[in-house]
């Protein structure tokens, strides 16, 4: 399987410690693409030019970081990340998980707006995204599972709190959050945490 990653990427890096904990390193290439440049190999498998997209052994063309990582979760024989679906179970790990990543969308258009020549970014839109960023980061505080718990809401919500870090550093979110804070201190001692830390 190839697997399109950029290893600065929030989206890209749940589905690489998905990989990782499902036992799959072996079977995924890593092929590491800049979206902006739209590289032909990239585009074939995701015609937006967005990253994470993954071919699999058959040649089909799986996109969007949840929909990959739900795919990976029925493969390889790491442990089970999401419960069985339509259970209550199941619908609180998807919550979490959504949480997670509504969290990391509006890092990514803070991110994005940064990047702009200084003169052609918007005041209003930052602070407005600012402020949704900190009210989610309450509202998944509230989804957060205990630090023993590890599923795909868990690894979700810490992959999108080290995000902040990286690349928030001045954002104040662990006072919003002690419970994703307390949830990411543990995840990151984990290899597959370890093996994918963005740099």
């Amino acid at each position: 399987m190839k697997l399109f990653i950029s290893p600065t990427s929030v989206f890209a890096r749940k589905v690489r410690i998905v990989v990782r904990e499902k036992g799959l390193a072996d079977r995924v290439e890593e092929i590491t693409r800049i979206p902006v440049e739209a590289a032909p190999d990239l585009v074939a498998a995701n015609p937006l030019s967005q990253i994470p997209a993954l071919i699999d052994d058959s040649g089909v063309a799986w996109t969007d970081s949840g929909l990959i990582s739900a795919w990976l979760d029925t493969q390889g024989s790491g442990p089970c990340l999401l419960p069985g679906a339509g259970s209550d179970a199941y619908w609180q790990v998807r919550r979490a998980e959504t949480a997670a990543s509504a969290l990391n969308e509006m890092m990514a258009k803070i991110v994005y707006e940064n990047r702009r020549p200084e003169n052609e970014r918007s005041p209003y839109w930052l602070e407005r995204w600012q402020d949704n960023l900190r009210r989610a980061f309450g509202v998944a505080d509230a989804l957060c599972p205990q630090t023993d718990v590890f599923d795909m809401g868990s690894l979700s919500l810490g992959v999108a709190a080290t995000f902040c870090d990286f690349r928030l550093g001045l954002l104040d979110w662990r006072s919003l959050a002690p419970r994703i804070a307390a949830l990411q201190e543990v995840l990151e001692r984990r290899q597959s945490f370890i093996e994918t830390f963005p740099k």
